[in-house]
């Protein structure tokens, strides 16, 4: 690394996703390839005592509890380098609380007593002269910089959170002003990037990474449940949520297509399973996959979409998927955002239906170029953890040299 300056540094890392999320996720990956020049604390999100109420029975509730009344799986060495924390402390559950002074007074203390258990769990490593980078998380991390003596706490952007009721309430407040006191903020889109900047100057957009190489080979087998679908076949793999996906773009493309078949492969939320969609014959429901086979359905995919609804939650979000179908060097039609003008060379970026029916068709006739193939297997490969990583160190650096010789 270039970067001498956080060169002999330990990280610790802290935001909202846990170590044992279910899906895939950003900041493990980040966190696998920064432990492959530092050491890591992997600080999992405290229980509070709301969730450990009304989700007692799942895993991650059952994993927390047992750090904290058996001290069972605290501190634990995940992969070589990387050592995953459940804090053994539980959080007052304040969110329901109107904003003022009392909130403010009980999120501080939720934040001390995060702190003295990751200053637990630092003294065990003995952690050297340690960077703060905290995903997405304003509240828990508030202070966390501050009472951890952190010279340079990193504030890691990647949702807009505040399109939520549940985050907005006190986040408006919170998030701003965690922004302000990061000596580095981070994103992974360009207009994070712009939001991000209104409250320091100090941020700067690194993208993010895709794992290329699992989607680059096509698999020798076909999955059972997609061979009997007849061409064309325009696919979609990944969470289906009405909150992201436009439903009613979806059903307007099987509805005036119905030689097409559309395959959506993923978990479904009420609205996507109540919706008409099922009732469309050419509309596949395939269900949740492990994500080591989702290469295989992408592989069988004519044309990729990202039907993206346009709200404040999905506007700036970076989309992962998009580069695991260039990855398989797939024609991918996407609805126009800010953060997709990255791909504007690679991709067919439309909006509505009819803009989605012209390029899908295209697409279909027209995009059969080897060399446009191995165009977009090239930009999903610079898209890399890697590279990504790099930029987070080329940023960190930029503020320590400025503080050197300040």
């Amino acid at each position: 690394m270039e970067n001498d300056l956080i060169e002999d540094r330990d990280i610790i890392m802290m935001g909202m996703q846990p170590w044992d999320v279910e899906i895939g996720s950003n900041f493990k990956n980040m966190a696998m390839e920064i432990s492959k020049h530092h050491r890591v604390l992997y600080v999992n999100r405290p229980l509070d005592r709301m969730t450990a109420i009304q989700d007692r029975g799942d895993k991650k509730t059952i994993t927390r509890l047992e750090s904290i009344k058996k001290n069972k799986g605290v501190l634990q060495e995940a992969i070589k380098n990387l050592w995953v924390f459940n804090p053994r402390t539980m959080l007052e559950s304040v969110n329901w609380m109107p904003p003022g002074k009392s909130y403010e007074f009980l999120n501080k203390l939720n934040n001390k007593k995060l702190s003295e258990q990751v200053k637990f769990a630092r003294q065990e490593l003995e952690l050297k002269n340690p960077l703060l980078i905290i995903d997405n998380d304003f509240f828990n991390g508030l202070y966390l910089g501050e009472y951890l003596g952190i010279d340079c706490t990193v504030y890691y952007l990647r949702d807009y959170l505040l399109s939520q009721p549940y985050f907005y309430k006190h986040g408006k407040k919170s998030e701003a002003a965690l922004i302000r006191k990061s000596q580095v903020v981070a994103t992974n889109s360009l207009y994070l990037a712009d939001y991000a900047k209104q409250n320091n100057k100090n941020t700067f957009y690194i993208g993010q990474g895709c794992d290329a190489e699992a989607f680059e080979k096509k698999p020798l087998e076909v999955p059972s449940d997609i061979v009997g679908i007849k061409y064309p076949v325009i696919g979609y793999c990944g969470a289906l949520l009405a909150l992201r996906l436009d439903i009613e773009l979806l059903i307007s493309i099987a509805t005036k297509r119905p030689n097409w078949n559309l395959v959506l492969v993923g978990p479904e939320d009420e609205t996507f399973r109540k919706s008409r969609l099922h009732k469309l014959s050419n509309v596949h429901f395939l269900g949740h996959k492990d994500s080591s086979l989702l290469p295989a359905y992408v592989h069988c995919f004519d044309v990729c979409l990202n039907p993206q609804v346009i709200n404040e939650m999905t506007i700036g979000n970076y989309p992962r998927k998009v580069d695991e179908y260039l990855a398989a060097g797939k024609p991918v039609v996407a609805t126009s955002t800010k953060a997709m003008e990255e791909f504007a060379e690679c991709t067919y970026l439309c909006e509505g239906s009819e803009g989605y029916l012209s390029a899908i068709e295209f697409a279909l006739s027209s995009d059969t170029d080897d060399a446009a193939k191995r165009r977009r297997m090239e930009i999903a490969r610079s898209h890399s953890w890697g590279n990504s990583i790099m930029k987070l160190y080329d940023a960190i650096d930029e503020h320590l040299k400025k503080k050197q010789y300040a």
